[in-house]
């Protein structure tokens, strides 16, 4: 795989700046995505999954203290833009997102289709308005949207109908990358399925990289291909999806697993005690230590992430592992 058809995320930092000190939200995060793969960020609220999509995309917040690292896309170190060239260079047509909450996403006075053609007008991709509507009705389509509804409110439809539709503005300028935040969350079971679906048909019919910020590890395996588990601001562990999902490696990785119901197996729920620690003054040592039910006397020092068996882990105990 050739730098070119990478996008690639090299010792990632955003920090916030607080009264109590700086949030270190996103702590030194490495990722590799080739063509056409997904990626599922997987960890507790208040990991710092949301921030690392935010850092991704630069929609940062007046308090950042810190931030810094690289972010590679097709060869080229998007950090080393202006912000004024990043906005007319990338965000949008090279790097799309798709937030949570798809109301919050939409202007509430304005139609759907021409918030959507709006992205085409603006990244000069389309050269009149007639033209920009043909392109989103082309768009809408593909995700499922009667053409009907382009002329119609954000408030009269509902929620899944706004989450395809804020969908088709992030596929409508067809980016290279797109960080979905929690694309299903306060929905049905039912419009998480279909959504899901559409993400699937996407995915097989295009070469587009999708970063999926979740929760619901059970949702995102139908889409991963790789998995990333974020704690307290750094990923513990990256694997192929299938091994991720078949055995985990990382007591943490673990723990979510076994708290995740099967259809298929009448196992005993577990829950992981104790509380994540604070982002403002993180331990020193491993994260995950004073939860950990493995813990000994070498967590008190930080570990690496460790290749073992093709995965990484920042977990001492594969230390002789990754020698192996």
């Amino acid at each position: 795989m050739t730098p070119s058809e990478t996008f690639v995320i090299e010792n990632l930092r955003l920090y916030f700046r607080t009264h109590q000190g700086p949030v270190q939200a996103v702590d030194g995060v490495n990722l590799t995505l080739g063509r056409g793969r997904t990626i599922v960020v997987v960890g507790e609220s208040g990991c710092g999954k949301s921030s690392l999509g935010r850092a991704i995309l630069r929609l940062l917040p007046r308090n950042v203290q810190t931030y810094s690292g690289s972010v590679w896309l097709n060869g080229i170190d998007v950090m080393t833009l202006t912000e004024e060239q990043f906005r007319q260079q990338v965000r949008w047509t090279r790097l799309a997102w798709v937030p949570q909450g798809a109301m919050n996403a939409l202007n509430p006075v304005i139609g759907i289709g021409d918030q959507i053609a709006e992205a085409l007008l603006v990244h000069q991709q389309a050269d009149t308005p007639l033209s920009a509507r043909r392109a989103v009705e082309e768009g809408v389509g593909q995700v499922g949207v009667p053409l009907d509804f382009l002329d119609r409110y954000p408030f009269e439809l509902s929620g899944g109908m706004r989450q395809r539709l804020v969908l088709a503005m992030a596929l409508i300028t067809h980016p290279d990358v797109i960080v979905l935040d929690e694309p299903t969350s306060a929905l049905d079971v039912l419009t998480q399925a279909n959504i899901m679906n559409v993400l699937k048909t996407i995915k097989r019919s295009t070469d587009t990289r999708f970063v999926l910020i979740t929760h619901d590890i059970a949702a995102s395996s139908e889409l991963a291909d790789d998995a990333a588990v974020m704690y307290a601001g750094q990923f513990v562990e990256v694997s192929g999806a299938d091994q991720f999902y078949r055995e985990p490696l990382h007591p943490y990785s673990q723990a979510l697993m076994a708290s995740v119901p099967a259809l298929r197996d009448d196992k005993r729920l577990a829950a992981i005690p104790g509380q994540p620690p604070s982002l403002i003054n993180p331990p020193t040592g491993c994260r995950f230590a004073n939860r950990c039910p493995a813990r000994f006397s070498k967590c008190s020092e930080e570990p690496p992430l460790f290749p073992v068996e093709g995965r990484l882990v920042k977990c001492w105990l594969y230390e002789e592992r990754s020698h192996a």
